[in-house]
């Protein structure tokens, strides 16, 4: 055992500090301004990792985690209970800045953070795993092992009311289950989707018990997704869609007013989803054209939106792939998965800035973002945007996970 003192959090969570020696070392669960007493148990050339033992001196922003399963479970859905609030907004700040810095190359400050307008109860999914009939999450130093879970303090409570129903019937999934998510769409229906087992199933006794007001998916290890009971007309619940709805749509205002006046523009909407950002735009007078691979997302878009307004056009197809079927845009915006933003996509907007460099009207680009690393790795392959504007938000409070968008524009 050694005695650390703990300086900041990195990305992932865990608390940095360093041992006698000088070496650099993760610890879980740890806060700024701790001093702990940890088990190193793992050593690299350049860092080691430990488990945290016992905190001797607690830092200033610790916390006693709400749920039970935090400390009792080790569970790893969360990584940041035992902070505070203040200092979750002021960790969050920090992870974006300094990726930005350091992996972007751009001259930047920490930036503001939204707050989420809920700390608890926002998620409107929860996906849990299924290991030797137990059905609930990962442990965060053991993710082989699954613990039952009870409540879910970030997550809806119609989610865990569904829950409480599964919980009495999980006889009857599917021999085989691999996993199961619990949803609540926009419009306040509950949808349960199960993953992975083998045919034969009768999902008839479990439907009855779940309630004519859930909608039950099944995608077996072997075969397409389908419902199986319920709404099929209703919104695809296997489309994506952002699990803290509030603050979603504020990131989507907050994107769209960046973009500045978009009337009789072309606006590229990329990676659109189910084209909520895409509405948007074709309020202000834009003519959008929504880029999704989600056939699902974008059939829900076409007969969503596209009935309200001929000035978008949504289309099916990997973005990469689809960028030679767009006109030449005045605006974009992105909103990628949290691997980011495919090389050819970022190469072809680099190329679109350097050809309208020069122009009256300024290229503007907003970018959203929910990972600082690969949106930092996309800033610096798009050298000839300048940032402007930048601001992160709490979509995912108790996690150390953090939505940002970023403003460019060309010169």
């Amino acid at each position: 055992m050694v005695r650390v003192r703990i300086e900041r959090l990195a990305a992932g969570g865990d608390g940095v500090g360093r041992l006698e020696d000088g070496m650099v070392v993760f610890v879980p669960r740890a806060a700024p301004g701790d001093l702990a007493e940890v088990e190193v148990w793992e050593r690299k050339p350049r860092f080691a990792r430990a488990r945290l033992v016992r905190v001797l001196e607690p830092g200033p922003g610790r916390v006693d985690p709400l749920c039970v399963h935090y400390v009792a479970d080790r569970c790893g859905g969360c990584q940041f209970q035992h902070l505070a609030a203040e200092v979750q907004l002021q960790a969050k700040a920090s992870l974006v800045g300094d990726a930005l810095r350091r992996i972007g190359k751009r001259e930047v400050g920490d930036p503001p953070v939204v707050p989420s307008p809920a700390e608890w109860r926002y998620r409107t999914k929860i996906t849990l795993a299924v290991s030797n009939g137990i059905i609930g999450l990962h442990r965060y130093d053991r993710p082989e092992e699954v613990f039952e879970l009870g409540d879910c303090l970030i997550a809806r409570e119609s989610l865990m009311g569904l829950w409480r129903r599964l919980q009495n019937c999980k006889s009857e999934l599917p021999r085989g289950v691999a996993s199961v998510a619990l949803k609540e769409d926009r419009s306040g229906g509950l949808h349960l989707v199960v993953s992975g087992g083998e045919p034969p199933w009768e999902p008839e006794p479990l439907v009855r018990a779940l309630g004519d007001r859930v909608s039950v998916w099944w995608q077996p290890a072997r075969g397409a997704a389908r419902v199986v009971s319920g709404n099929r007309r209703g919104f695809p619940a296997l489309a994506f869609e952002q699990i803290n709805p509030e603050l979603a749509g504020r990131i989507r205002e907050q994107a769209v007013q960046w973009l500045g006046e978009v009337e009789g523009r072309v606006v590229w909407d990329l990676y659109c989803g189910v084209g909520d950002t895409a509405f948007l735009l074709v309020q202000r007078g834009a003519r959008v054209y929504a880029v999704d691979a989600d056939r699902q997302a974008i059939e829900w878009a076409r007969s969503e939106y596209a009935a309200r307004s001929g000035a978008v056009e949504f289309m099916h197809g990997l973005v990469e792939e689809s960028l030679h079927r767009l006109p030449e845009p005045d605006r974009v915006v992105a909103n990628p998965p949290r691997r980011g933003m495919h090389a050819l996509v970022t190469g072809a907007l680099e190329g679109w800035a350097r050809s309208r460099r020069g122009s009256r009207d300024p290229i503007r680009l907003c970018y959203i973002s929910c990972d600082p690393a690969t949106l930092a790795r996309d800033l610096a392959r798009l050298p000839s945007f300048k940032l402007l504007e930048l601001k992160a938000f709490d979509l995912f409070p108790q996690t150390c996970h953090v939505e940002t968008v970023a403003l460019l524009a060309t010169g």
